[in-house]
């Protein structure tokens, strides 16, 4: 049985979150939204996979965090990168690259 893009998505949440914030700060619901429609309904992130993931980041200084007030009048943490996170990103973004070109021709091979 094939395996749900989800169940693939466990190791790649960081790169993804870092993704996003590089496009400007976001709260949660934010995040979430923005992978999903660049992923195409593909990827569909679990709001406590997405929290343990910002943790995670924030406890390395990849991100940084503070509250706000959302589109909503909701009050609301915005996350945003840091220079430490965009220098991870740089470095896990050519490392996605080198692993999907190498899965890629191996998947290829006849």
């Amino acid at each position: 049985m094939p395996r749900e893009a989800s169940d693939l998505l466990h190791g790649t949440l960081d790169v993804l979150v870092l993704k996003t914030l590089s496009w400007g700060p976001m709260h949660g619901y934010g995040i979430v939204e923005w992978i999903e429609q660049r992923g195409s309904g593909d990827l569909v992130i679990v709001d406590a996979a997405l929290y343990k993931a910002l943790h995670r980041l924030e406890d390395a200084g990849a991100i940084e965090s503070e509250w706000g007030v959302s589109e909503n009048n909701r009050k609301a943490k915005y996350y945003s990168l840091t220079a430490r996170g965009r220098a991870q990103l740089r470095a896990e973004t050519a490392t996605w690259r080198r692993y999907a070109n190498a899965v890629g021709r191996i998947l290829e091979t006849r």
